[in-house]
Order: structure tokens, then C-alpha cells, then sequence
């Protein structure tokens, strides 16, 4: 059955176009409405596959906000984006969702250019508060009239701006909703996840055994008491209200002036539209705390919550998503094996990760030596200040967090880090163009945003092989901070080494001798430039081809050879060539005054890169072999090339 076949079987989604749609059923409609959205969302990603459980875990709650606030003049503000499946299915996109996260189709995010619904751009956490406060503010001096209501997750209350933006928004005191949608999960470890501090609080006090025998033993002692007991059962519930007023979350969030209503069952969408239309005219900041869980309503997604936060197509039947057999290793497998092996050498290693342990493989070390690993939640401005007062007694953290990610704590990297000469290994997963998460989650410009900090090394692996040995290397550091990029995806394929390479800091390698044009690259990018490499000698154009290691700090003597022995040079790069590896190399050839050279710098140009295949995105970005063998002859001046070789194997 196709998607739109699936449609008209249902009883209600099939007529719902826009959010005015919902508005016309009954409250209790919404109910049938809520399962067939699920149903829906479910039959689409198990084909497309993408982010499932969030979304499955915001069904109810999503109709509901739809319901009872009049959108899109009322704006919805979501946190982090992977949540919003739903939301995208009621506002207009549902024939277009299987679409989503493929080249030209819909973002697997909020993104303002795909729909006037999507009010605030969101793929990193704990936004929403600030932007939801910002627009509040904008709409009072308009004197405009419409709701603002920022949905949060709870994860996003492990990172330190939302707090920062609930403590102003309780200061301008503006009228605005935030929900606290708490699924009592805010990292993706299928090993442990960590859980919201305050949520473990006050589950402890209410699980606890002494607390519940105190409760079971009035209860039954008031039941004896005939109309006296009932007047003292009402009392002591409202007591044990009380007490619940002190202890949870309320406590926090109106001590910072906001009004605190919940924990209300995020599943119940009566409920909450009942809620909803309770406080949405109320005046003043308002919190209202929904309880919901993660892959509700679809059992495998109930059962491996971190798997099915992302997952690859499955099967809808079992959940599973089919093996590729013999298939590679990634990146992110190698690194994470990598660490634990030199943490078995070196007990003075550490791994930190915020609220991504598989995803930057550190669930590797939290399996085999959990007392070295540590996840801070969505905080990595956190994770860095961190690992910097480790690394202050002797100790090396190991920070693994996404490239992209790593932004949110530039100023801890500078001030923190760097500036004290501290020895921190960052790890940056997700170097490059990432695929389907697109523009949020591309890592396009860590080698620009790290190269101006004074007394950083930086290098890029050009393959699994390397990658083990500059880990080696940087443990070897003193005194000194280290980067290391490498891609999301499989590995190469070269063999690894049993033993550790200790790579001499600062030095490149010659992959092939050349005379007529010299291509320094860095990274796996590597391996395009060595087809593009065959490419030109089947065109008879020979190319040396260096692998510099290390952005910083620059092989000065390799490029004064390559300066001396060519006038024609070419940068390759996977990250922006703005402030990037290509920049560095002009700049060096400017202090050795080599001023008489020609270079030409390929990389990622001035704009955002959208989401799509990385084959497609290497195309579209001209960093695949082809389009950069294409570049050079350009740059040669040479007339014809046959860039449309078949096959091009440099194993």
C-alpha cells in the first residue's frame, strides 16, 4: 500500500491539510487523530527511516498545541527539531514526508524557508526559550496579540541556555508558555542513559521506600475511621500535594517567576487540551510540565529508545533494520576502540561526551572502563570548562563531541583551554558534509574556527589507519590542546596497523610524485583528490599529491619545496575555504614570500549546504573526483579532459 493509498484509509488525517483542519473535529476526535498519525508517521520512516521516537513521543501533545492555539499567527516554538515529524504531518507536509532528510526533500528539522509553521530554525538544543522570549518581546512592541509557546524537552534543560533564558523570561515577566516535554531521557547511550537531574530528584523522594510505607500505613489507618478517616484522607492527600509543590521541578521554575502547572500525562490529549485552554490567557511567563515517553505506541521503539531516536528503514513487523553483511567499520567504531585501548595504557586518559555516547562511540568506553567515562547532557560549553579543570591535575580528557556541536563552547575552547595551555584532546565527529541532517549538523567549518586560537594542533586523519596514530600522537602532547576531524561514515577500508605510529607534529606525507601541478589536501577528502589524481594521468597531467596531516601547524618545509618546484598548487579541503586549511597554506607561502605563485583553493564556497545523500552533497559541493579533476585542468588552462572515467580504484 502506498502512503497516499495508507491516507484514505484513515478516518481523519486524510482531510487534514493545515493546523484549521484539527481545529474543526471534536476534543474527543483527537484521540482517533492521535493514532493515525502515529500509524502514519510510523509506515513513513520505516521506509525512509530518520529521527522516529521523539516524534512518536510528541503525537498528542502536538495535536493538542495545534487545537488549541490558532497557528500560525500563534507561534510554536520547538526545541532541537527531530520532534517535529507530527508536526510537519499537520502542516501541510504529510504527502511530502517521505521526502524527508533526501536531496531537495523536506529537512529532517525546522526550517523557516519550508513553512510559515516552522517559526524558529532548530538542529542543536535549548533554543526555543530564548527565541520564544525574543519573539514575545518583539510582538509587545508591535502591540501585536497572538501566543507564544516554546516546546522543550527535557534534555534541552541539561544545557545551560535554557536556564539563562528562563531566568530573563521570569525577569520581563512577558506572556509566554514554555512545555516541559520530560521523557525522562537527555542522552543517547544505549548502554545508560543519562536522566535530567531534577526528574531523579523527585522520583527518588516518591519511590522511596520509607516515603511509601509512611503513605500506605496512613492510608490504611484512615480507612478505618469511618467519615472522620475520609476528612483525614482529603487532608493528607492535600498534604502530600504540598509536599510535591516543594520538591519537584515546580519549586525551581517559580522561584524564577514562572507559574508551574504538571506534571500532566503528555499522552492524554483531552487532557491536554483541557490544560492548554486553562492557562493560555493567563498573563506572565507559564510552565507547564507534560510527562511523555519516547517511541510511545510503537513496542520496538519502546524498547530501544536510543536506537529509534535515529534509525535507518526497518521493518514495521519486528523493527528491524536489515544487516548489511561484511559491512565497515565507521569512523566513529574505530575511534571509540581506539580509546579504550590507549586507556588500558594510560590510566591518566579520560572520555567526555555531552549526551552523545553512541554517537561519537564513546558507549565503547562506557562499556568496558565506565569509571573513565563521563556524560555531561546537551551542555559542551560544560564538557570543555570540564575536562579543563581535569586536565589542570595531570589528568588527559578526551572531549568527543560533533563538529558542529563543538561550536557552543567556542569561548570555554578559547578562555578555558587554550589560553591555559591545557592538554585537552577535542575529537570532532562529524568533520565535513554529514548527509541527511544537513546545514545544522554539516562540520564545515572546524578547521576555520580552530585555527586562529593560538597554540591549538590541529590534524585530519586521511584514513582509519592514520586516525589510530594521531590519537597515539595526541596523547603525547604537553601543555598543548588538539583537534582531530574525521567524517561521519565507514572507514576506508586500509589495513590497521597493530602497533602505534608516533607522527612528528607539523609534518605532511608525498602520496604521489608529480610535475605539472602540486594538490595539498587534508582529511578523507584524500581519497577523492587520489581518483581525481588518476583521472588527470589518464589525461596526461601529472600531479603531486601531499597529504599535509596537520592544518596547524603547517608543513613550512614541504611547502617551500612545493613552492619551489611548482607555480601551479591546489588546496583541497572538506570544510569552508574561508579561514580554512587553504588559507592557511596561502598564508604560509606569504611569510616564506612566495608572492609569485598561482593557487586555487577548492573547498566548501560561501553557503549553507542543504541535506541529501553524501554522494550527492560531494556532487553538489563539486568536492567528488570528477568535479575536482575538472577544477585543476580548468585551472591548467587545459582545453579537454575526459573527467567520466568508470572506474577509478586507488586501493
Amino acid at each position: 500500500m502506498t502512503m497516499n493509498e495508507h491516507l484514505t484509509t484513515t478516518k481523519f488525517l486524510k482531510n487534514i491539510n493545515i493546523p484549521a483542519d484539527v481545529r474543526k473535529l471534536n476534543v474527543t476526535d483527537l484521540k482517533i487523530l492521535s493514532a493515525e498519525v502515529r500509524t502514519f508517521l510510523i509506515d513513513v520512516v520505516s521506509k525512509t527511516g530518520g529521527h522516529l521516537g521523539a516524534g512518536l513521543g510528541t503525537v498528542e501533545l502536538i495535536i493538542a498545541l495545534h487545537y488549541v492555539f490558532d497557528t500560525p499567527k500563534d507561534k510554536l516554538v520547538f526545541d532541537v527539531g527531530h520532534q517535529t515529524y507530527p508536526h510537519k504531518i499537520l502542516t501541510g507536509r504529510k504527502d511530502l514526508l517521505h521526502t524527508i532528510r533526501q536531496f531537495r526533500g523536506l529537512s529532517g528539522f525546522l526550517r523557516r524557508e519550508e513553512s510559515e509553521y516552522d517559526v524558529f530554525g532548530a538542529g542543536h538544543a535549548s533554543t526555543a526559550i530564548s527565541a520564544a522570549l525574543g519573539i514575545a518581546t518583539a510582538r509587545d512592541f508591535k502591540n501585536e496579540n497572538f501566543k507564544v509557546v516554546a516546546i522543550v524537552g527535557d534534555g534541552s534543560l541539561t544545557g545551560g541556555l535554557s536556564y539563562e533564558a528562563l531566568n530573563n523570561a521570569g525577569l520581563l515577566k512577558k506572556n509566554m508558555i514554555v512545555i516541559l516535554n520530560d521523557n525522562k531521557m537527555v542522552s543517547l547511550s544505549s548502554v545508560k542513559p543519562n536522566h535530567w537531574s531534577l526528574h531523579n530528584y523527585f522520583s527518588e523522594v516518591f519511590t522511596h521506600p520509607s516515603y511509601n510505607k509512611f503513605k500506605a500505613n496512613v492510608w490504611e489507618l484512615t480507612g478505618k475511621l469511618d467519615t472522620f478517616g475520609d476528612r483525614l484522607r482529603v487532608l493528607t492527600h492535600n498534604v502530600e500535594k504540598g509536599i510535591k509543590a516543594i520538591i519537584t521541578p515546580g519549586m525551581l521554575f517559580e522561584a524564577i517567576g514562572f507559574r508551574y502547572f504538571g506534571p500532566f500525562n503528555a499522552h492524554n490529549v483531552v487532557k491536554l487540551v483541557e490544560t492548554l485552554n486553562n492557562v493560555k490567557d493567563l498573563n506572565g511567563p507559564i510552565l507547564i510540565h507534560c510527562i511523555s515517553e519516547k517511541g510511545k505506541g510503537y513496542e520496538p521503539a519502546e524498547k530501544e529508545i536510543t536506537r529509534f531516536h535515529g534509525v535507518t528503514p526497518f521493518d514495521k513487523i519486528t523493527g528491524i533494520s536489515p544487516k548489511i553483511p561484511n559491512a565497515p567499520k565507521s569512523f566513529t567504531t574505530i575511534f571509540g576502540e581506539t580509546l579504550v585501548e590507549l586507556c588500558k595504557q594510560n590510566e591518566k586518559i579520560i572520555g567526555i561526551t555531552a549526551a552523545m555516547p553512541d554517537g561519537t562511540g564513546l558507549t565503547i568506553l562506557q562499556k568496558q572502563i565506565p569509571e573513565k567515562f563521563f556524560d555531561v547532557g546537551i551542555a559542551e560549553g560544560h564538557a570543555v570548562t570540564f575536562a579543563a579543570g581535569i586536565a589542570t591535575e595531570g589528568y588527559i580528557p578526551v572531549v568527543a563531541i560533533y563538529s558542529t556541536f563543538l561550536q557552543r563552547a567556542y569561548d570555554n575552547i578559547i578562555h578555558d583551554v587554550a589560553l591555559q595551555d591545557l592538554h585537552v584532546i577535542f575529537i570532532l565527529d562529524r568533520g565535513g558534509l554529514v548527509g541527511a541532517d544537513g546545514p545544522t549538523h554539516h562540520g564545515a567549518f572546524d578547521l576555520t574556527y580552530l585555527r586562529c586560537i593560538p597554540g591549538m594542533i590541529i590534524m585530519a586523519p586521511k584514513d582509519e589507519s592514520e586516525l589510530k596514530d594521531m590519537m597515539f600522537t595526541a596523547v603525547q602532547q604537553k601543555n598543548k590542546p588538539v583537534a582531530i576531524r574525521y567524517p561521519r561514515g565507514n572507514v576506508i577500508g586500509v589495513p590497521i596497523k597493530p602497533e602505534f605510529e608516533l607522527l612528528p607534529i607539523g609534518k605532511s606525507e608525498v602520496l604521489q610524485t608529480g610535475t605539472d601541478v602540486a594538490i595539498l589536501t587534508i582529511g578523507t577528502i584524500t581519497q577523492e583528490v587520489l581518483k581525481a589524481g588518476i583521472i588527470l594521468s589518464k589525461n596526461g597531467i601529472s600531479a603531486e599529491i601531499i597529504n599535509m596531516r596537520f592544518v596547524k601547524p603547517i608543513d613550512s618545509e614541504r611547502l617551500k619545496l612545493i613552492g619551489e618546484k611548482f607555480n601551479k598548487i591546489i588546496t583541497v579541503e572538506e570544510n569552508s575555504i574561508y579561514g580554512g586549511f587553504g588559507s592557511a597554506v596561502i598564508e604560509e607561502f606569504t611569510k616564506l614570500n612566495m608572492n609569485n605563485l598561482s593557487v586555487r583553493l577548492i573547498g566548501l564556497e560561501d553557503s549553507f549546504v542543504e541535506h541529501g545523500s553524501p554522494k550527492e552533497l560531494m556532487e553538489l559541493t563539486e568536492l567528488d573526483a570528477q568535479s575536482i579533476a575538472k577544477k585543476i585542468t580548468d585551472f591548467l588552462q587545459i582545453e579537454k579532459i575526459d573527467s567520466n572515467i568508470s572506474e577509478v580504484n586507488i586501493k
